[in-house]
């Protein structure tokens, strides 16, 4: 499902995390909302019954909020949370984790509270950003104090199969604070998993990774997710989330701003013009024909093929077929050249 958010108060983008997309009214003085079709319905609140719910969240310190009206629920697959710096993804996570206790709505892991209740860690394995590992502990002590923590019966062998799990034999028996900021991050994931959890939260889990982590780090999520678990984690790495997760949840200022696939996101944001390359027999032919289209707002000739703007993506992609046809234009590609998530995450945070 995919969803544009809008929190109360500012002008935003709705709806929940279960509806679908709408428009709501602005504020004065505030940047218009970006335009989406239908016009806003009804929504539900989140399944109580997923792995992940949050339901009407927030969270503030005194006069400063972190988090506002935050709702949606996670199932199985991997989730990327996405937004600035200050945005508010770290105190999500926390409050997912049970580390923080929601000013107002709910948190709940497994159709239960996570604040105040131990027993959700049974189910749930955290990697912080923040270093939490003692630097005078080898790598494989590490990852056994959170097997016995866990109250694990076979400790030793958890540890075992968790450090095998994140390429770290090799260092096990090394003192953590040896260890480079990328071997820290694994040693970091392989306690979180070492207790076989269904739901993972990382929070910057590439941080200090070099490529051939990172590329190991996405296999274990993909075959994670693959089993059945659900997976939430935050990055600034755009390319990562990309590679990993279409769907993503993106917060701005506290707030959520968007929901779900992000290329259908782009979709429903009708107020920035799409933007296509079109590659056929005969780019000079169809922008002649192209242009004068009331659906088309730009055409550029480059060597690549026939840049395209244009204001209404389902009447051009629509059309585009039929004009090629008449014209005996044949198409050979047609790339949407705006609908990444880099240009989905600046267009969201700019309005």
């Amino acid at each position: 499902m995919t969803d544009l958010i809008d929190p109360p108060g500012p002008a935003g983008l709705t709806t929940g995390a279960t509806g679908t997309a709408g428009l709501v009214p602005g504020t004065a003085g505030e940047p218009a909302p970006i335009a989406v079709a239908p016009p806003p319905i009804a929504t539900a609140a989140p399944a109580v019954s997923a792995p992940i719910v949050l339901d009407r969240v927030s969270r503030w310190y005194g006069n400063v909020v972190a988090v506002n009206d935050i709702s949606f629920s996670l199932g199985a697959g991997i989730t990327g949370l996405l937004g600035p710096n200050g945005a508010g993804k770290t105190t999500i996570l926390h409050l997912l984790a049970g580390l923080l206790r929601p000013s107002a709505g709910r948190v709940l892991i497994g159709g239960t509270p996570a604040w105040r209740n131990p027993a959700v860690y049974r189910d749930l394995g955290l990697v912080p950003e923040r270093e939490a590992v003692h630097a005078f502990l080898t790598g494989r002590q590490f990852v056994d104090l959170a097997a016995r923590l866990q109250g694990l019966p076979d400790p030793a062998a958890a540890t075992a199969r968790a450090i095998a799990t994140v390429d770290l034999e090799s260092a096990a028996d090394r003192a953590v604070g040896t260890y480079s900021k990328g071997m820290r991050q694994r040693a970091k994931i392989a306690a979180a998993l070492v207790h076989d959890p269904s739901i993972l939260l990382l929070d910057e889990p590439f941080n200090g990774m070099d490529p051939r982590q990172r590329l190991h780090l996405m296999d274990l999520l993909h075959s994670a997710a693959a089993s059945g678990r659900t997976i939430l984690f935050s990055s600034h790495i755009l390319e990562e989330v990309e590679r990993l997760s279409g769907t993503i949840q993106v917060m701005v200022s506290g707030r959520l701003a968007a929901s779900g696939d992000f290329r259908a996101i782009r979709r429903l944001m009708t107020s920035r013009p799409h933007v296509f390359l079109v590659r056929t027999s005969d780019d000079r032919l169809l922008a002649t024909a192209l242009m004068g289209r009331p659906s088309v707002t730009g055409v550029e000739l480059t060597p690549r093929g026939v840049q395209v703007r244009t204001s209404d993506y389902g009447t051009f992609t629509r059309e585009l077929a039929g004009l090629s046809r008449d014209a005996r234009i044949r198409l050979r590609e047609v790339l949407p050249a705006d609908e990444s998530l880099e240009s989905v995450f600046a267009y969201l945070i700019a309005s």
